[in-house]
């Protein structure tokens, strides 16, 4: 009994593993450049966001939520927890949804200075 228990945890604990490091729900084939405003940041695991208000064509804004990679992985790339702030303005490529949501991987930011630091 114990080692179905066993093999039945291990298996949904593959499974959410898989899943998670997915980039399906990402159009990785068409990448995505916006630049906006940074209104917050959640420097977290096991993935780091930031918001983006972005204007559209119209000259509304929209929220864009950026997912970027784990902060241990950023601080590798030249990251800190203070990069980027709300209020900077910055430009941020990715990958935007599938499913046309105002969400997107961010593979590379562009910040006010013109440093690029990869995601």
């Amino acid at each position: 009994m114990h080692a179905i228990v066993a093999t039945a945890v291990v298996l949904v604990w593959a499974t959410a593993a898989i899943a998670h490091h997915s980039g399906a729900m990402f159009d990785m084939q068409h990448p995505l450049t916006l630049q906006g405003v940074v209104t917050r940041i959640e420097w977290t695991n096991p993935h780091a966001f930031f918001y983006l208000n972005v204007k559209d064509e119209k000259g509304g804004v929209d929220e864009w939520t950026i997912e970027i990679n784990s902060p241990n992985f950023l601080k590798h790339n030249g990251w800190t927890s203070s990069t980027i702030n709300p209020g900077d303005t910055i430009t941020c490529t990715g990958a935007p949804a599938k499913t046309g949501a105002k969400f997107m991987h961010g593979t590379m930011v562009t910040l006010a200075s013109g440093v690029e630091l990869r995601s």
